[in-house]
């Protein structure tokens, strides 16, 4: 059976939307629209535990308009998902109320384990010539999700770093100084530390990465002029080539990143906390490369509606 969906995933950077055809039977999907904002939900969560206002108007009008794209394109399910911003705000319940007003579906603030399922779900669709066992690493805003499996997470683990949280903490100076730049990766270390002890890292043979940061890092590998996700999907990225591009990113400025034009301009400030948690997670797990998906937990979210079917 072909049904419509449409899946959401706000995080702490970024709200992002898929409406696609499910084959509930296959357990595979095709694209209708899939589009991508940045609206920063999660700036200043991690000082203040709370959704500021401007944060929560910025969503809400990202919403407005994706009500618009369910609308005319006819999904017949819709699953929000909100992650790490959301589960740390005290005052959740006004962004839940927000989006259930204008999509008409009430977000599901998830855990850091199903948000390490669907990336995994996600992520892994369709991964040609890679070896498992998959260790599936998606760097957010807020947290980075580490999964080891086959054809089903066999472990997972969610960790409260990401580029926007460190960035926050950390990143001040432009550029930023070496004693910020200890400062993440000492965040960094220690929180793939503490996903190791749960993770087993050692017996992955392929590390898979998700999300803007990773994406990005490899665009700029691979010299693209402009974003291409048919060129990035499915690219291996060695670590000496992520370290290189983390390296240059470190020594420019935010006008010099700015003009570029394969950076989001969403992400420009806080680009280098994400591909340093990349390059540190590469150190740590001594993988040679990273396999990078433009598939991720909005492809898993959206797979999971055909699981419910």
């Amino acid at each position: 059976m072909i049904r419509r969906v449409a899946a959401i995933d706000c995080g702490t950077n970024s709200i992002r939307l898929l409406v696609a055809d499910v084959d509930t039977d296959a357990g595979t999907l095709v694209d209708l629209d899939r589009r991508m904002e940045i609206v920063r939900l999660g700036r200043g969560v991690d000082a203040t535990g709370r959704l500021d206002d401007e944060a929560l108007a910025r969503t809400f009008a990202a919403c407005d308009r994706y009500a618009e794209v369910l609308r005319d394109l006819g999904a017949q399910r819709v699953r929000v998902v909100a992650t790490s911003a959301s589960r740390d705000a005290e005052n959740r319940d006004d962004f839940v109320s927000g989006v259930l007003a204008r999509i008409g579906v009430e977000p599901e603030v998830v855990s850091g384990d199903e948000e390490a399922r669907l990336s995994f779900l996600g992520a892994t669709r369709g991964l040609a010539g890679a070896e498992p066992p998959y260790l599936v690493v998606d760097i957010g805003g807020g947290s980075t999700e580490f999964v080891v499996g086959t054809d089903e997470p066999l472990a997972a683990c969610s960790v409260d770093v990401g580029c926007v949280r460190l960035t926050e903490r950390h990143l001040r100076d432009d550029p930023p100084t070496r004693a910020e730049i200890d400062a993440v990766v000492a965040d960094a270390d220690a929180a793939i530390a503490l996903a190791g002890e749960t993770v087993p890292f050692g017996e992955a043979r392929t590390l898979v990465g998700l999300a803007g940061s990773v994406t990005t890092a490899a665009a700029l590998a691979l010299g693209l002029e402009e974003y291409d996700p048919a060129r990035i999907h499915g690219a291996r990225i060695s670590a000496a080539a992520v370290a290189e591009v983390s390296d240059r990113l470190l020594a420019s400025t935010h006008a010099e990143r700015a003009a570029v034009a394969v950076i989001h301009p969403g992400r420009v400030d806080v680009l280098n906390a994400g591909i340093l948690v990349l390059r540190r997670i590469l150190d740590r797990t001594g993988l040679p490369e990273v396999l990078v998906s433009e598939h991720d937990i909005l492809d898993g979210i959206a797979l999971s509606l055909a699981e419910r079917a």
